[in-house]
């Protein structure tokens, strides 16, 4: 039986936000197709006089935000055209989790699990007549070995979800592993997508950091490239709302054919605090 691969780019950033936290992204693309994009990436970064440095949301300034917003728009031509496929999970502050022991220090596995889950639907992935299955790799994986062994034998274990294997779709032990962001341009336009929203949806660009009475000239610089990666959302889906789960309308299936979504996880146990909101903060100042 023919087999279609895929290789899933995973980043995290703001596990603690001022309104939100957890952010989990991921960067799907076939796997055939990884030297190919790494290499058109890379070409721009090349007339960028880049070269061999490392694109990240934290590393722009004013000088380079030019640089920056051209290396978004060359990221989200490869996903309008279909050639990789953006998801974004974040917890609003308001949704507090009753939590036990076990999840408060494994959380960090525990979230990916919900994110490479449910975030792709990969379900929906399997070609009719073809298996399929996705190797991930990770950034910068904050755990020792053994943690990180446990992980991969958790995150092995969604072969037998129900839908997954249904459809043939899977994921093995030996295909996930940790990269080095520095070699991956496709993970680097990952890190500044995901940095842009982590950023806008905790205000930390739109407004001045108290006691600041004005915004630095970095935060309006990422201002700058976070309204370019807007823009380009706002291409794909008109009125695009950052800040909530992108509906499927048209189907469930749309969680893989979709280019690009967000995901609000809300844990199912969740209890709402009204004074973890943005309009609680403001009431206080």
């Amino acid at each position: 039986m023919p087999h279609k691969r895929y290789i899933i780019f995973c980043d995290e950033s703001d596990d603690k936000g001022r309104f939100y936290s957890n952010f989990y992204g991921g960067a799907l693309i076939e796997a055939s197709k990884q030297q190919k994009l790494h290499t058109e990436l890379q070409a721009v970064k090349d007339d960028l006089n880049i070269f061999e440095g490392e694109m990240k949301w934290e590393r722009i300034t004013e000088p380079y935000a030019e640089k920056y917003i051209s290396f978004v728009n060359a990221t989200f031509d490869i996903i309008a055209r279909g050639d990789m496929k953006i998801r974004i999970m974040f917890t609003q502050n308001r949704n507090q989790p009753i939590l036990d022991e076990y999840q408060i220090g494994n959380d960090y596995f525990l979230l990916y699990y919900q994110f490479i889950k449910h975030a792709f639907g990969l379900q929906h992935s399997v070609p009719h007549g073809f298996t399929a299955s996705a190797t991930l790799l990770l950034d910068d994986v904050p755990a020792n070995a053994e943690k990180f062994h446990q992980f991969k034998e958790y995150m092995s274990s969604l072969s037998t979800f129900p839908k997954w294997s249904r459809a043939g779709f899977s994921i093995s032990y030996e295909d996930i592993t940790d990269v080095d962001s520095k070699k991956h341009n496709v993970l680097q336009a990952l890190d500044v997508i995901l940095g842009g929203i982590q950023s806008r949806l905790n205000e930390k660009h739109t407004k001045p950091i108290p006691p600041a009475k004005r915004r630095s000239k970095r935060a309006r610089a990422k201002e700058r490239v976070y309204k370019a990666i807007k823009d380009r959302i706002f291409t794909l889906y008109p009125n695009f709302n950052v800040g909530v789960s992108t509906a499927a309308t048209e189907g469930p299936q749309m969680r893989f054919e979709h280019p690009y979504r967000h995901w609000l996880f809300v844990p199912f146990n969740a209890k709402v605090d009204p004074e973890r909101t943005k309009k609680a903060a403001a009431k206080k100042k």
